[in-house]
């Protein structure tokens, strides 16, 4: 899957790096167009089941996200949520989100699927990437994006 590796580096690098300088605007037009990208390969996956036993993700190991995330995006906040769309009756159905958190949940399950992709098989990290981004980053996306949109207009 070309261009898989290459777009999450470009999203995971906010979790890894702080202070990165680049433009305020520069850098959420780049993470939009970054977050579209991982949304449009999902619709590309293709793959052989691995039976491997491979070993898994230990997210322990990983660096601390959140506060490079904050320090990437100190105007990212918490939001307003709709618990569910479709129930228009519902008036008091709202929950809080929290567009750091949205970031930090995407970050992690990125960059378990580069592991699994560069230490386990190619196959293993699209199983991943399937599995996870449908029960996970998905809504972590949509939410984060909407996020951006209202408060950027």
């Amino acid at each position: 899957m070309t261009g898989l590796i290459p777009t999450i580096n470009e999203i995971v690098k906010y979790g890894l790096q702080p202070n990165l300088t680049t433009d305020k605007d520069e850098r959420n037009k780049l993470l939009e167009k970054s977050l579209v990208k991982i949304y449009n390969l999902y619709f590309d996956i293709e793959y052989t089941f691995d039976e491997t036993d491979f070993a898994d993700f230990d997210k322990q190991k990983l660096p601390e996200i959140r506060p490079n995330v904050e320090s990437n995006f100190p105007d990212f906040g918490l939001y307003k949520t709709v618990i569910d769309y479709t129930d228009l009756d519902n008036k008091a159905g709202h929950g809080i989100g929290d567009a750091i958190d949205d970031l930090t949940d995407i970050i992690i399950d990125l960059l378990e699927i580069k592991w699994r992709v560069e230490t386990n098989s190619m196959a293993d990290g699209l199983w991943c990437f399937q599995l996870t981004f449908y029960g996970h980053t998905q809504q972590h996306i949509l939410d984060l994006l909407n996020y951006m949109k209202q408060k950027n207009g």
